[in-house]
């Protein structure tokens, strides 16, 4: 018992939660636990997870900012190998914080986890030379279900790391790029989503 530390409502919003395991190192290597039902049920989070994902992305890659309309999925995300900015805005009907982020970095380095409760749209950039991505979801994946919002929305005002560029009043990343000059690499959906205002 007692092998993971959760800060919760981080950043002043209710539900997101930073977890940090406990490691057990060695010259062999290490061990952790990353997730244990019980310290999480002691945390006050009672979660079913019926579904893992992985992704690789390289430097520079932008996904999201996503979310479920009507099959909203809780999300616990780490990442195995280099490092991103993960990042959850609350888009909760009636929260105090409607419209508020906040962000991680997380890495193999650090070990993080990011817990994200449903309501929220998720997103990340990859920081490192490229990034393994891993996260458990409450809910199955519902084909036709995604929503979205624009990365660079500036009524959100996401402070992204490392990134240069002028807001071009829509979600493309033309003209934006990384310090050592890496360009920022969207997919054509995500560059098309709508900012908060237009959310419903």
């Amino acid at each position: 018992m007692g092998q993971i530390q959760i800060e919760k409502n981080v950043g002043g919003i209710e539900g997101l939660c930073v977890i940090t395991p406990t490691v057990h190192g060695d010259e062999r290597g290490y061990f952790m636990e990353t997730y244990n039902e019980n310290d999480m049920k002691e945390a006050g989070l009672s979660l079913n997870f019926v579904q893992d994902n992985q992704s690789s992305s390289s430097k520079g890659v932008l996904r999201g900012l996503h979310y479920q309309k009507n099959f909203p999925q809780g999300k616990l995300v780490r990442v195995i190998r280099g490092s991103v900015f993960d990042v959850a805005v609350d888009l909760r009907k009636g929260s105090s914080t409607y419209g508020k982020w906040y962000g991680a970095e997380l890495s193999e380095e650090n070990k993080k986890q990011f817990y994200i409760p449903e309501g929220f749209a998720h997103g990340y950039l990859v920081l490192s030379e490229w990034a393994e991505f891993c996260y458990k979801c409450t809910d199955f994946y519902h084909p036709g279900d995604d929503g979205g919002l624009t990365w660079n929305d500036p009524d959100i005002g996401i402070e992204w790391p490392d990134v240069i560029g002028e807001y071009p009043g829509n979600g493309s990343c033309a003209g934006y790029h990384m310090s050592d000059g890496t360009p920022l690499n969207i997919n054509e959906r995500d560059e098309k989503w709508q900012g908060l205002k237009e959310q419903i």
